[in-house]
């Protein structure tokens, strides 16, 4: 197979391995994806299984696209069939996180890889784990804050002040700046859990009788597109959550227009 390098870097997040890359031609990697092949250069395996399967020849496939907002069929020069399939970018809403200051999704994230999930500050239940799990992810990209984003939005927004918010951030040991809980209109957080990121949820109109409790992470890659859905209560799927990331982080798009080549 022929490569054709045209650049390489090697990234080093606080995971048990590192990443390289390399852009390949298009035919040489998964085109629905990207043009780009990474290569991985573990310092541990241990505990990461999808570096050695079978016939593994140290490249993976970027995380997929979600969204698909139409296929169009065309012919090229050469008379062959082409597939041109349009993704979704998110438009989120203006929100306000526990500092008590504006936010703009995804426009205040600028080149900003974002790991979003759902939560209120009361939930007994399934949110402290998520909590939890949201938390490691962020110490395992502790050498790389400044290129990932956490957004943790309420779901119970009337009752979550900004006080409460900082209150639980707080308890959370969380980083400001890289970790954000957010609050805002009920309507406007529901109508992009369902409509933006498409979470697979009942009907609703964001009213008072209305309630959603997601237990996804939604990883939103830097030009505000879906890569990928992970059951936050699952340590084995935040774990491919933060591999993900990681190859996001040194992902190349050659295109960068709403169309992604399929």
């Amino acid at each position: 197979m022929h490569r054709n390098y045209l650049s390489a870097i090697t990234l080093s997040a606080n995971l048990p391995f590192q990443l390289s890359y390399i852009c390949l031609p298009c035919k040489a990697v998964n085109s629905k994806a990207s043009s780009l092949a990474v290569f991985l250069s573990p310092r541990s395996f241990s505990g990461f299984p999808f570096l050695k399967f079978k016939g593994h020849d140290g490249h993976i496939v970027l995380p997929a696209f979600y969204g698909v907002e139409s296929i169009d069929t065309s012919t090229d020069e050469d008379g062959k069939p082409r597939i041109d399939t349009t993704f979704h970018q998110i438009q989120g809403p203006t929100l306000v996180n526990q500092l008590g200051d504006t936010v703009q999704i995804p426009q205040d994230f600028k080149n900003k890889i974002l790991v979003v999930n759902f939560f209120f500050t009361s939930c007994p239940t399934i949110c402290p784990v998520i909590s939890h799990n949201v938390k490691l992810l962020n110490k395992a990209f502790v050498k790389n804050d400044t290129a990932i984003r956490f957004l943790s939005i309420s779901v119970d927004p009337v009752t979550d002040s900004v006080s409460r918010l900082r209150d639980y951030a707080e308890r959370q040991n969380a980083n400001h700046d890289k970790w954000m809980f957010l609050t805002g209109s009920k309507e406007s957080i529901y109508a992009f859990a369902r409509k933006e990121l498409q979470l697979n949820l009942p009907d609703g109109q964001g009213d008072a009788d209305d309630f959603i409790h997601p237990e996804q992470l939604v990883l939103i890659d830097k030009y505000g597109y879906v890569r990928g859905y992970y059951n936050g209560l699952d340590s084995n799927k935040v774990r491919f959550c933060a591999e993900d990331a990681a190859k996001l982080l040194v992902e190349k798009h050659r295109f960068k227009e709403r169309k992604r080549k399929s």
